[in-house]
């Protein structure tokens, strides 16, 4: 026993180099003493040799140092962090708050704590500091709370290891409470609050910094839009994009189902919400020479109205809107929405100026396009080119048309067919020789069947109109004072002025800013059946590529779909949510003596089937005012006139007979067998009942016993 006792005590200094020896080693010191192991001998454990002792406190010097340098470095970060958010929100507090005086004054308020480190002795100083801004600010207790904490980070010059455990990080709210007593802090020198400010900001490079970019920031910020557009209301609950039909029909709408409703129009035009249509019909028939300045006219029944909707009466300030007890209708004249913040609702106007809205319509319109041989024929073919759409456009238009020999129009649609009816009328009086020239075969001809367009130019020639058919423009030039239009089959018209109308290009230059999506088929926004473009943005008029329930995808032109689509725009902007399924009609006036109406797809492509019958006095446009009181027809129709209407039962319909003079008629557009599209020429007053044929959307074996709903055989 004693033998292996000196033995092994030979060996113990070999046995702490090997692990598994020493865990034997425990074991047999525990059977033989009976008792625990204890805690020093795993301190004892090492890969090393013996008397490795040295190397573990070494090992726990390395690992403490570690940490302290980390938590140092922490601290450091976090502090840095922490100045770099003061000096921050400090900038931004001196530029919206306090203005650029009050930037100015914090930088020299840093400059006086780089000079004055007064705070050594923190317990001496905090009570005044305390009282100081209790004084100052008795109604805000929290102030109190962002001075005292930065008078504890100034008494720690240098950083240690315990600082970031006790110290919490100065927090947003604090600093923020702190903007406020920034002006008063600057008028009184005697008290220490502006060096508490110095000690957000210790370095001296932070300080220049800071102070730099404090005296720069005025001029670098955008002018707030109040200061400089007092017109300008900063917020709309109701924001109406455009001044046209569209957007004054929602206004009325929203008006009507929110009596307290307030409503922002924005419009690019100097003029109040007008309707356009006697821009191109009763104006120009008017016997009153002030008529181009006053914009009053005699409608063919003989009443006379203004072309504006409202008189300025009407509406309200827009700087006022906020203020009127009961809201009303704001009209913006003159500016012109160029960006569109979706995700911000809120806009930016030509000038700069910003509104936020709760709700929005979109209502545009349009642009008249113009041929590209025009556009590209040179400065002064485009200032003998007049594009038809606005007020000035009639004004000037009215002007040349005194003042030159000759004028020729390029276009044989509404608008083309209505200026050459209405300058050819007065072509006699003036000595103006009108010239109208299109690539159809007649007026109309994209929409009326060949017989019906064959005849309507007969009847435009009849006022006075050289009409030019199958024409296609090749060239444009300016020669000895003329304008020499070059056909492509070889045709030179010489003229002194052209009006383009060949159509309109939906305004659609928002899409992109408000991720909009535009129709590539049809052009114009793409909306759903409700008109929606967006949960709160809605489109209206010309504009609108909507979704029609009864004939599919669609875009409409016409003065009576921006009645009805912005009617409809207005109510759902209110909470109706009603799909569009009215059917808008338009009409067409050659005169006081030939109109028609139509709805629906009206295509000359399309199978049509007319029906006509000798036509009376009655059965004009003038005569039509005269029963309804009104120009715009649209205004005076309601679906309580095709309860009343009986069909005609005595007379028997004739079938459609090709002849000269078609007195009056209905004329039906097929698709699939099915009425899609409805013309009623010189027939008025009926049209709620078109409508409801094409809302059926029901097959019909004889089109002549329809044509009987429309009683076009009484006397």
């Amino acid at each position: 026993m004693f033998k292996c006792k000196t033995v092994w005590d030979k060996l113990a200094p070999l046995a702490r180099a090997s692990s598994t020896l020493c865990l034997q080693n425990a074991r047999k010191s525990v059977l033989r003493h009976g008792r625990k192991l204890e805690m020093v001998q795993k301190a004892q454990m090492s890969s090393g040799p013996a008397g490795g002792g040295g190397q573990n406190a070494l090992y726990y010097v390395l690992v403490g140092a570690t940490c302290l340098g980390g938590g140092v470095y922490a601290y450091r970060t976090v502090s840095g962090d922490k100045e770099r958010y003061n000096e921050r929100m400090m900038q931004i507090a001196s530029r919206s708050k306090q203005g650029p005086l009050a930037a100015e004054a914090v930088a020299e308020v840093v400059t006086q704590s780089k000079e004055e480190p007064t705070l050594t002795e923190p317990p001496v100083e905090e009570p005044l500091v305390t009282e100081a801004l209790v004084e100052s600010t008795e109604t805000e207790p929290i102030v109190e709370e962002s001075v005292t904490e930065p008078i504890v980070e100034a008494s720690i010059p240098e950083p240690i290891a315990e600082t970031p455990v006790t110290e919490p990080v100065v927090e947003a709210p604090a600093v923020t409470q702190s903007e406020e007593p920034l002006a008063p802090v600057v008028e009184s020198e005697t008290e220490p609050t502006p060096v508490i400010i110095a000690e957000h900001v210790p370095e001296a490079s932070s300080v220049s910094e800071s102070a730099a970019v404090s005296e720069a920031a005025p001029a670098a910020e955008p002018v707030e839009p109040t200061a400089a557009h007092p017109d300008v209301p900063e917020h709309a609950p109701y924001l109406l994009i455009g001044g046209g039909t569209a957007s004054f029909a929602a206004a009325r709408s929203i008006r009507a189902r929110d009596p307290g409703a307030r409503v922002l129009i924005v419009t690019e035009e100097s003029d109040l919400p007008y309707m356009r249509p006697p821009l191109s019909k009763e104006l120009w028939f008017s016997d009153d020479p002030k008529a181009t300045e006053i914009l009053r006219f005699k409608q063919w029944n003989g009443k006379e109205r203004s072309i504006y909707f409202q008189p300025p009466s009407f509406y309200v300030s827009p700087a006022d809107l906020a203020k009127v007890e009961n809201g009303g209708v704001a009209v913006l004249t003159g500016r012109k929405v160029v960006h569109m913040d979706v995700r911000g609702n809120k806009v930016k106007l030509s000038d700069g100026a910003e509104i936020s809205y709760e709700k929005c319509l979109i209502a545009t319109g349009g642009v008249p396009r113009n041929l590209q041989v025009i556009d590209r024929a040179g400065e002064e073919v485009m200032k003998r080119t007049t594009l038809f759409r606005k007020i000035e456009d009639f004004r000037s238009l009215e002007k040349i048309s005194r003042e030159v020999k000759s004028i020729t129009i390029v276009g044989g649609g509404f608008l083309g067919s209505e200026l050459a009816c209405a300058l050819g009328r007065r072509s006699t009086d003036i000595g103006l020789e009108v010239f109208q020239m299109f690539p159809e075969k007649g007026n109309m001809g994209k929409v009326l069947p060949e017989y019906l367009s064959n005849w309507t130019t007969e009847k435009v020639r009849r006022e006075g109109v050289n009409v030019i058919t199958d024409a296609v423009v090749k060239n444009v030039s300016y020669k000895n004072d003329k304008l020499e239009i070059k056909l492509k089959d070889g045709r030179l018209i010489k003229t002194d002025h052209i009006v383009a109308a060949v159509g309109l290009e939906p305004s659609v230059e928002l899409a992109k800013s408000a991720g909009l999506e535009v129709d590539s088929d049809f052009g114009g926004y793409r909306v759903n059946a409700e008109l929606q473009a967006r949960s709160n943005i809605w489109v209206a008029g010309d504009a609108a590529c909507f979704y029609d329930i009864k004939l599919g995808r669609r875009r409409v032109e016409h003065h009576d779909h921006a009645v009805v689509s912005g009617r409809l725009a207005g109510e759902n902007m209110t909470g109706a949510n009603k799909p569009y399924w009215h059917q808008s009609m338009f009409w067409s006036d050659l005169g006081p003596d030939v109109g028609y109406e139509a709805i629906g797809i009206v295509d000359s492509s399309l199978p049509t089937v007319g029906v006509f019958a000798k036509a009376t006095a009655k059965d004009t446009p003038k005569a039509a005012t005269e029963q309804s009181g009104t120009g715009i027809r649209s205004e005076s129709e309601t679906e309580a006139v095709a309860g009343t209407l009986k069909a005609e039962t005595k007379a028997t319909a004739p079938r459609i007979q090709q002849k000269e003079d078609y007195g009056k008629g209905v004329i039906f557009y097929l698709r699939d067998q099915v009425v899609v599209g409805i013309v009623l020429w010189n027939v008025f007053n009926r049209m709620p009942i078109a409508r409801k044929i094409i809302k059926d959307g029901e097959h019909h074996a004889d089109l002549n016993e329809v044509a009987k709903l429309f009683n076009i055989h009484e006397d």
